[in-house]
This record gives C-alpha cells, structure tokens and sequence, in this order.
C-alpha cells in the first residue's frame, strides 16, 4: 500500500516527527509512504487544510496513493475538506483506539490528526502508538467480528452514495479556480511522487498543463 503524508502550514515543522513514525509503523508491514508536505514552515507552498483535501482526493482518486494521513491542528478541518472531495472517506483520529476501529469499523482511506491538540512531551508516542493499530489487522475486518456482515455492508452503500454524491474529479478541477489548484501542486517534489504512481491520464495531463 502505498500511503500519501500530506500536512498544512500550521503543523509543517513537525512534518519529520510524523514522517518518522509513520515510517516506523508502516514499512514493516511493506506499506511505502509518501511525503507530499509540507516539509517545513518555510516552504514556498503553503498548503491549507482545503488544500489538503483536494490533495488528497487527486492521489487516491488516480491511485497515486491508497491511503491518506493528513491533519491540521485540531483534525477537524482536515477531515471536513477531505470529506468533501470525491473518493475520500476520512476520519478524524485522536487515539490508538480510534485508529484501530477506523480500520476496522469504516474501513475508509483517510485519516485526519490534532497535530496541535495536546502535542505536548511524548507527543510522538501518540503518534507511534495510533499509527501502529492503523496496520495491525487488514482493513474492514469488522469489530466485533459479530458486527462484521453489517459494517461491511454499511461501508458497500456509503461507496455507492459518495458516488452519486461526488462529482467525478476531473469535473472538479476543471471547475475549481486554477491557481488554487496550482498552488497545491506547486512543490518541487510533487512531479517525483505523483506521476510516477498515477494511473489516470486525463489528471494528470490537466495537472500538467497547470
């Protein structure tokens, strides 16, 4: 599995401490993670957590990545602007456990931090430890195993719904405003990590031509 970092201006300088960890959690389980940004405060992109979202729906809607982590200071505007995207199912996560029921309860492709909220000393053990349960057992395995048929069917209709509910994305882009979806991709690293991955060629040629 391939899994996209992608962080917001306010949280940028700890882009390194989550990099790290999610490295740690992710690799052993032979998932590659991909860090999208920002790297640093001083970047000359500067993302918002809207630009988050989109983000996020242009790497998992062409393939580019299957898996999303991303945040803001509280979490809750990421995860609302991922949300409303097409092809990104996102939750807010604050906790090991919520991480672990995400996975296995919605089984969605997205998760959203506080990286803000009570990041205080050992602020990278919380870190450690809720990326750890996001891989401990394959996606929508149920819990309790006795729930298992019902929230596999429930996350079948929520697919169906997003996709009478979205727009395709491409339809998107074309009708956001240009420069904001410029600026998003506007890193110098973004070319090296997304075409190589994408699989939908009308995207990226619209991406390129920006």
């Amino acid at each position: 599995m391939k899994i996209a970092l992608i962080l917001e201006n306010s949280q940028a300088d700890k882009n390194q401490i989550i990099f790290d960890e999610l490295v740690r959690a992710a690799e052993p389980h032979g998932h590659t993670v991909l860090n999208y940004g920002m790297y640093s405060s001083k970047d000359q992109r500067c993302l918002t957590y809207v630009m988050n979202g989109l983000l996020a729906s242009i790497v998992l809607t062409t393939g580019a990545a299957d898996f999303v982590v991303t945040g803001c200071g509280t979490g809750e505007g990421a995860t609302l602007a991922c949300n409303s995207f097409p092809n990104v199912q996102c939750g807010h996560i604050t906790s090991p456990t919520d991480a672990y029921l995400f996975t296995q309860v919605n089984a969605g492709n997205a998760i959203a931090l506080p990286y803000a909220q009570g990041f205080g000393w050992g602020g990278e053990l919380n870190l450690r430890y809720t990326f750890g349960r996001l891989f401990d057992a394959p996606m929508g395995g149920g819990y309790p195993p006795e729930r298992r048929e019902a929230e596999q069917a429930n996350k079948k209709i929520l697919d169906r719904v997003k996709e009478v509910t979205h727009r395709p994305l491409i339809e998107i882009l074309k009708s956001l405003d240009h420069d904001f979806v410029k600026r998003t991709i506007d890193d110098p690293k973004f070319a090296d990590l997304f075409y190589p991955n994408c699989h939908n060629d009308e995207i990226a040629a619209f991406l390129k031509a920006l």
